[in-house]
């Protein structure tokens, strides 16, 4: 699938769902509150969502006091979500357009790096070698790393797209040792429509950048 095949599916589903039908809704991002709170206790950390499109962890984060955060995705439509159900409150969100695995992102400028659900999509090991560069090269010395994918028993498609599923230590190699692998668990997620769904996230810190 092309980058503008992908754009097109995402646009479509958040022309014709509402935001809070889609499988991977969260009401509240409880998981990833907790774990960017726990690395992040520094109200001024820089933080970028990607894949966040219409999430509601932004909103969290706004509640929570976070001063400088980011919002990446490749639907335009999605992002248009979030900023019409933030109000006022968007002009505090960066808001990026954009296919993570060749936006323009700053070198070095983000504290913490989140993303839930974006990296399972990258079925080819090309997009997923493109993804780990952009973390390497936007995330700071020391910095943290946060991402969930389906868990290996977690759902083989997502959205009618396949999706590649990983155990803990799977995960982690594809990024490789210069990402300390701090812990990971496991998130039973319930979908709007009832189902379960299971996530694994890891969570590193970038050793050497």
């Amino acid at each position: 699938m092309t980058l503008m095949d992908r754009k097109h599916h995402w646009d479509k589903v958040y022309q014709t769902k509402s935001a809070d039908s889609v499988s991977w809704f969260q009401p509240h991002a409880e998981t990833s509150l907790r774990l960017i709170e726990g690395v992040a206790p520094d109200k001024r950390a820089s933080i970028i969502d990607v894949g966040g499109g219409a999430s509601k962890l932004v909103d969290g984060l706004l509640d929570d006091g976070y001063l400088d955060l980011s919002v990446l995705d490749l639907s335009g439509q999605a992002l248009s979500v979030a900023k019409n159900r933030l109000g006022e409150k968007a002009g505090c969100v960066s808001w990026i357009e954009g296919d993570i695995t060749k936006v323009c992102l700053p070198a070095h400028r983000y504290d913490i790096w989140h993303d839930r659900a974006v990296f399972h999509f990258l079925t080819e090991a090309d997009d997923r070698q493109a993804y780990v560069a952009q973390v390497l090269k936007a995330v700071k010395p020391g910095g943290h790393v946060i991402v969930a994918s389906f868990a290996e028993d977690g759902p083989e498609k997502c959205s009618g797209l396949e999706v590649v599923r990983y155990s803990p230590d799977k995960l982690h190699s594809q990024f490789g040792g210069t990402f300390r692998l701090l812990g990971h668990e496991r998130e039973a997620h319930r979908t709007p429509a009832g189902k379960e769904q299971l996530f694994v996230y890891c969570y590193c810190r970038v050793e050497n950048n």
